[in-house]
């Protein structure tokens, strides 16, 4: 988001949000170590969905999902950085360092499933990352060998977290949310 662009929607209080979703937001600010968690803040003011959508991205993002953290953190990044979302991205790097995704090997996702130094199964999610995100599909071949690494769960998982940060970042940007941390 351009600094000459404001936000079309400006990260809601207490009354925005009203008392459960502030609430939840100030834990998250908490958690992420920011003054405000500006997702939230924002998608908070539409109480019912925003309660809705909650528990849904915390299982995709948390430990009940069934994806490895690493293999969910890459995916997002790349999503983040196909879709050049810098709020995503900005939660992400940090998230992702945490989970021990260093920045040598992110700096590797954002160069695409060529780089030098990748396994194979690090290509094949960034490889499907990008044909889920571009095509909104994946070609049967890339498919097969993404079985290959992944069962069942963790392949209706992959897509449902690509489609979850692709819809994220489109949000974020025509939403024009701030950035949570000033670098």
């Amino acid at each position: 988001m351009s600094a000459l662009e404001p936000a079309r929607i400006a990260p809601g209080g207490f009354r925005e949000l009203g008392p459960i979703n502030w609430a939840i937001a100030k834990l998250g600010a908490r958690a992420i170590r920011a003054p405000r968690f500006t997702l939230f803040n924002v998608l908070g003011q539409h109480k019912l969905l925003f309660l809705a959508w909650l528990p849904y991205s915390g299982v995709l993002l948390g430990r009940l999902g069934k994806l490895p953290r690493k293999d969910a953190e890459l995916i997002i990044l790349r999503v983040g950085h196909l879709r050049d979302c810098e709020y995503e991205l900005q939660q992400h790097r940090r998230l992702a360092r945490s989970r021990g995704v260093d920045a040598e090997t992110q700096a590797k996702i954002f160069e695409g499933p060529d780089a030098a130094g990748l396994t194979d199964r690090q290509r094949v999610l960034i490889t499907a990352t990008d044909e889920f995100v571009v095509t909104r599909s994946m070609s049967s071949e890339t498919w097969a060998t993404l079985s290959k690494h992944l069962n069942k769960q963790q392949l209706i998982e992959f897509c449902m977290l690509a489609a979850q940060y692709d819809g994220l970042a489109a949000t974020m940007a025509t939403l024009r949310m701030p950035l949570d941390f000033p670098d």
